[in-house]
């Protein structure tokens, strides 16, 4: 492709991997639209269902990026190249973005570039502010945990993660054991804020800077039979600080190896990505200690801890000027094989 000196790049940024439908389009790496739409269906069952995630997806990804396509007042024509998340995430629901987006891509002949679904959280800290070097990024969503070590936007080093369930489903599965809607996690942070961190929760060892937090799942499971054979509106009357103390073990398990970490490599550049950091206790346990130690805190704006396409998009402009395209033969993978020196 010959790109003229000063031309305006368009990449048009898919997101499938999970429930949400997400379609961006960046000029020069700058978000012009970001749209997402979410299944509520997945509600009553509490928890995906990745049948249901997929056909959805199918039903709204053509509307949604002819909708953003307006919204930028551009024709598809106009657009240079098509990223797309390829995973990790739910396979059926990766299918239909990354066909989608193959689609696009030979029909107008434009490049394909693949993305690395957390590789794109992690870049989502640089959306709209140019973050500094070395930074440390802990990405905490509702399937991920991982905390990684960027030497540039482009050199990550994997220096540990979750070894069983991440962050964001530990708030889940706690909060359905408190009869909280699903999601649950947001339900816990708004209880949370109005109770006391009274009951103590154990806090896993895990081994250098990897996280477990099916743990949590099991003490409060017993904790809650316990007390709920002694009190059956025990959960009822403690609701709000069982909450508090729930959300105050999460985020010290994952401050803690954060802390670590940033006194291990030296490093005062810190960034918290993925949907869990939006949770306030995580946000004001981070603000408390970057106070405490000089940190310069990063944390996206809301519309980018979620999943969203203009991560994937902006991601994807970066890619487009390193001319790191992808083939139509790329594959969706549910699960990416990660080394310890690459995201």
């Amino acid at each position: 492709m010959v790109l003229v000196e000063g031309e305006k790049i368009y990449v048009l940024g898919i997101e499938t991997s999970c429930d949400d439908t997400s379609v961006a389009i960046v000029c020069n790496g700058a978000v012009l639209v970001n749209l997402t739409t979410s299944q509520w269906i997945h509600e009553k069952f509490g928890g995906v269902v990745p049948e249901y995630a997929s056909r959805f997806h199918v039903e709204a990804i053509a509307e949604l990026a002819g909708m953003a396509l307006n919204a930028a007042q551009l024709n598809v024509e106009k657009i240079h190249a098509v990223a797309v998340t390829n995973g990790p995430g739910l396979m059926g629901s990766l299918l239909v973005g990354l066909s989608f987006a193959k689609g696009l891509c030979l029909s107008l002949g434009i490049p394909l570039i693949a993305i690395n679904h957390l590789q794109a959280h992690a870049m989502s800290l640089f959306i709209e502010e140019n973050a500094s070097f070395p930074l440390l990024c802990l990405t905490v969503s509702g399937g991920h945990t991982q905390l990684l070590l960027m030497r540039d936007q482009f050199e990550m080093e994997l220096l540990g993660q979750t070894l069983d369930d991440a962050a964001g489903e530990a708030f889940d599965k706690t909060g359905k054991l408190l009869g909280l809607p699903y999601p649950a996690g947001p339900w816990v942070d708004k209880y949370a804020a109005l109770g006391t961190a009274t009951f103590d929760f154990p806090l896993a060892q895990t081994p250098r800077y990897d996280y477990s937090f099916s743990g949590i799942k099991t003490s409060v499971l017993y904790f809650l039979r316990k007390q709920l054979a002694l009190s059956p509106d025990f959960i009822e009357r403690h609701r709000n600080d069982l909450c508090a103390s729930i959300q105050k073990a999460i985020v010290k398990m994952l401050t803690a190896k954060l802390l670590q970490a940033a006194e291990a490599y030296g490093v005062n550049n810190i960034g918290v990505a993925g949907g869990v950091s939006a949770n306030s206790g995580l946000r004001r346990e981070l603000n408390e200690l970057a106070e405490q130690r000089g940190w310069k805190l990063y944390i996206p704006k809301m519309a980018y801890c979620t999943d969203n396409a203009a991560m994937i998009a902006s991601l994807g402009y970066k890619k487009f000027l390193r001319r790191e395209y992808s083939g139509l033969e790329t594959p969706a993978l549910a699960r990416f094989p990660v080394t310890e020196t690459q995201v």
